[in-house]
């Protein structure tokens, strides 16, 4: 069931919308180009307009799948709508997918008078582990491998059981035959309800966070049940010595060199539940038809999530990335004027916000994977992720911004990118990091990279990170409006050129 926005909250959007109305209806300069006189209806007022709204308290950091989403789409959806944008996929305004989210809420192992908790002695896939409560006898299998070399499992009865195998294989076995999974499907295959895999190394528990073990994952699609009907945990030497009934070991060699057998009967009790729901968020799309090659199709994106509510804490994300949510809303204005004045761009427009990037780019994973416009047809992805504020390397000189992946795919997509900020912005365009050896590897990490994977030429927009990056404190009140005005005009200017040009962008490198 879709979430309503409260009557305060309706009443704050539709106060925002009618202040940037009144800004959008503003005379334009009539000297200016064409293209200058509708760029400068993107302001530092009408941007601040709108990101106090889209990084309010009331859309509750916009975490993918909660009703702050929801909220946040209900507002793109009320701005494209009155700028004059046509609902951009397939008749509506919202492209829907489907999210699966699960949180473990309790999970240990019971070895005799003791209890083993997961993170400290245990580890499992919570996305592929399934809900168990389960006491059995356990087994113990050697390396739990069989095959023409070895059979750890002769003369062994293991259905219904737990079965208990050490990692890695034998001296003088090829590593590939000592994969966790496939002891795995060897156990499920003799029967056994869930394997124990005795680990010197894999997962070091204790260093991890226990709330980063427990955190929600969120992903695309369920497991298939049927293939973790025997679930598989990883345990320390500690737990495993505890079965033996021999007193804690440090090291699994220091355990199994001893030719160690589990007494008959043993027994263990395994425990793991979680949450699962099922979400449905969405990427919100307004499309603005083109003149004479309204067939192809430019691209202006910028994902509107965040990461919503964290100790109690609402991460507003005015900059990352209110701050390109509010630009894709702004061009949208811009053009869409222009066309009203009858200079509306040759080829079509889709300004899409997209959900699910602080996932795992999944939004923008989803619309190339079911695009409404035939990806052959998308000529250029204009990608905004955080053009707000500056990071610790332009303190001293703060006209800049950082352009990604536009030469990666199209010799042609970065003279246009130039020679637009040549003749209107003047920023500095730092290359930083569209070095294919960056470590931070920005070009992969932002939705414009599954527009890139399809050969789709690309630009990627970036003010790089600072203190306040995925912190409650990255607010409004941080943000240079001033700043982000301008590089949201370069993301205007190149769109209009790739827009109007007889030629599309030649697509005639394929670089990482």
């Amino acid at each position: 069931m879709r979430v309503f926005v409260t009557i305060a909250c309706s009443l704050s959007l539709l106060a925002a919308q009618a202040q940037v109305t009144s800004e959008k209806n503003k005379k334009l300069p009539a000297t200016a180009s064409v293209a200058a006189r509708y760029a400068s209806l993107i302001t530092p007022l009408s941007t601040k307009k709108q990101l106090a709204v889209i990084a309010g308290a009331e859309m509750e950091g916009r975490e993918t799948g909660t009703r702050g989403q929801e909220r946040a789409a209900a507002y793109i959806v009320s701005q494209f709508r009155e700028a004059g944008l046509q609902p951009g996929a397939n008749g509506k305004w919202e492209q829907y997918y489907p999210l699966y989210r699960d949180t473990l809420r309790e999970a240990y192992i019971r070895a005799g008078d003791k209890v083993f908790r997961f993170g400290e002695d245990i580890y499992a896939s919570i996305r592929e582990g399934v809900n168990i409560d389960t006491t059995a006898e356990v087994v113990y299998a050697g390396y739990g491998i069989r095959n023409e070399q070895r059979d750890d499992y002769a003369g062994l009865d293991v259905k219904n059981k737990i079965v208990l195998v050490r990692d890695g294989v034998p001296v003088g076995m090829s590593a590939s035959k000592g994969y966790p999974g496939d002891k795995n499907q060897t156990a499920l295959a003799q029967g056994a309800r869930a394997l124990l895999l005795i680990s010197n190394n894999a997962r070091n528990f204790k260093s991890f966070d226990q709330r980063q073990m427990r955190r929600t994952g969120v992903y695309t699609a369920k497991e298939p049940v049927s293939k973790n009907t025997c679930g598989l945990y990883i345990i320390t030497p500690s737990l495993a010595a505890s079965l033996f009934g021999v007193a804690q070991a440090d090291s699994l060699p220091a355990l199994l060199e001893r030719n160690l057998q589990l007494k008959a009967g043993t027994q263990a009790r395994i425990v793991f539940r979680k949450d699962e729901v099922d979400m449905s968020p969405s990427n919100v799309l307004g499309y603005l038809e083109g003149t004479d090659r309204k067939e192809e199709v430019v691209f202006i994106t910028a994902h509107y999530d965040h990461l919503g509510i964290q100790d109690g804490q609402i991460h507003y994300g005015a900059d990352d990335d209110g701050s390109g949510t509010t630009a894709v809303i702004e061009l949208a204005r811009a053009f869409m004027q222009a066309k009203k004045d009858g200079h509306g761009p040759r080829r079509s427009i889709v300004f899409m916000a997209v959900s699910g990037e602080e996932k795992g780019l999944l939004g923008s994973a989803y619309y190339t994977e079911h695009p409404v416009y035939p990806l052959t047809s998308t000529v250029a992805d204009l990608n905004i992720d955080m053009i707000g504020r500056i990071d610790p390397a332009h303190e001293k000189d703060t006209n800049y911004v950082y352009v990604i992946g536009d030469n990666k795919l199209s010799s042609a997509m970065r003279p246009i990118s130039e020679g637009a900020n040549d003749k209107y912005t003047g920023l500095k365009l730092d290359y930083k990091y569209n070095d294919p050896n960056d470590p931070n590897a920005f070009y992969y990490r932002s939705d414009h990279y599954n527009f890139a994977r399809h050969k789709i030429p690309v630009i990627f927009y970036f003010n790089g990170t600072h203190a306040d990056y995925h912190r409650p404190t990255d607010t409004v009140e941080k943000i240079d409006y001033h700043l982000l005005t301008r590089r949201a005009q370069l993301v205007f200017y190149t769109a209009w050129d790739i827009a109007n040009r007889d030629s599309r962008p030649v697509v005639d490198r394929n670089e990482k």
